[in-house]
């Protein structure tokens, strides 16, 4: 979806820098990376950045919820991109600025994308920069004005990915609470993964270990976090069948307070999908109803 006028009536006239504040995922060194001057690549579209790639120095930009007193519920949110490039505005700015208007902090991933000019252990890369974004959040809660237990991941297609495997592969200080997985990337496993994020994650001809290791509907156990997911049946570059499968893992590992939509229309990468026809256009009143549901928000008095 692209600036459209529903867009505009539900955020106005907004700025993709009106961010509160921008942090460094690390003071000092910044792991697996190597020495070189690269300088990110940020594509324009009127004015607003569109689109990022070539990430050398990761970042999440906090969008604080206007809440009074009490601390609100974060949700840290990775944009889509095929791990080449950052959907940064569409699939970031616009999402937080939404998550504000139901008291929800949110938190802009600028992880580093897989490239073996860039770094070592490139597979390694994005989960790393989740995982310290979710830890720096929780580390900053009380001065952030946030619930250090309602800190959710989000995530779209390949950010979908990003978002599953931190929900997936955590420890204490890092794990979600909740994660919501707009048409993600799911499974490595190459009958029904997207062979681009397969590719620029893991490479050519990975091993058996490291696709199994990244196909997150492998790696669920009675400790991943509930998860919400939206998908379109006719989505023909992410299979549906990445959130079916992953949803029935969590179902069998008895993980309550999950729930699946799936929609006959819609394709990929509609982001909030609010210019789109038919049900998906109301993705975003299910999430809302359903982080309601299960007390990550309350309601609006």
């Amino acid at each position: 979806m692209r600036l459209t006028l529903a867009l505009l009536l539900v955020f106005g006239t907004i700025s993709a820098n009106a961010q509160d504040f921008v942090k460094p995922l690390y003071e000092k060194d910044i792991p697996h990376a190597i020495e070189n001057t690269t300088e990110e690549v940020h594509e324009m579209q009127d004015s607003i950045i569109r689109r990022i790639s070539k990430v050398t120095v990761p970042t999440i930009a906090v969008y604080k919820a206007k809440v009074g007193s009490e601390p609100a519920p974060a949700i840290l949110i990775c944009p889509g991109g095929g791990y080449v490039i950052l959907s940064y505005t569409y699939e970031g700015v616009y999402i937080a600025k939404w998550l504000n208007s139901m008291g929800i902090t949110g938190i802009v991933l600028k992880n580093r994308l897989p490239d073996d000019t860039l770094m070592t252990d490139k597979e390694k890369v994005p989960l790393t920069d989740a995982q310290r974004a979710m830890e720096m959040i929780r580390e900053n809660a009380a001065v952030w004005n946030i619930d250090p237990a309602k800190v959710g991941i989000m995530g779209f297609s390949a950010g979908g990915h990003l978002a599953a495997t931190a929900s997936t592969h955590f420890t204490k200080k890092n794990r979600p609470d909740f994660s919501v997985l707009i048409y993600p990337v799911i499974t490595m496993d190459k009958t029904f993964t997207h062979k681009g994020s397969r590719t620029y994650l893991l490479g050519e001809h990975p091993s058996e270990e490291l696709v199994h290791y990244y196909s997150n509907e492998e790696q669920i156990t009675t400790n991943t976090p509930p998860a919400f997911l939206i998908h379109s049946t006719n989505d023909t570059s992410v299979s549906y069948l990445n959130s079916v499968r992953y949803h029935e893992s969590l179902i069998h590992h008895d993980i309550r307070g999950s729930e699946l939509h799936l929609f006959q229309n819609g394709g990929h990468g509609y982001d909030m999908g609010l210019s789109l026809p038919g049900n998906v256009s109301q993705w975003t009143k299910l999430l809302q109803g359903w982080l309601l549901q299960n007390n990550w928000i309350e309601e609006k008095k």
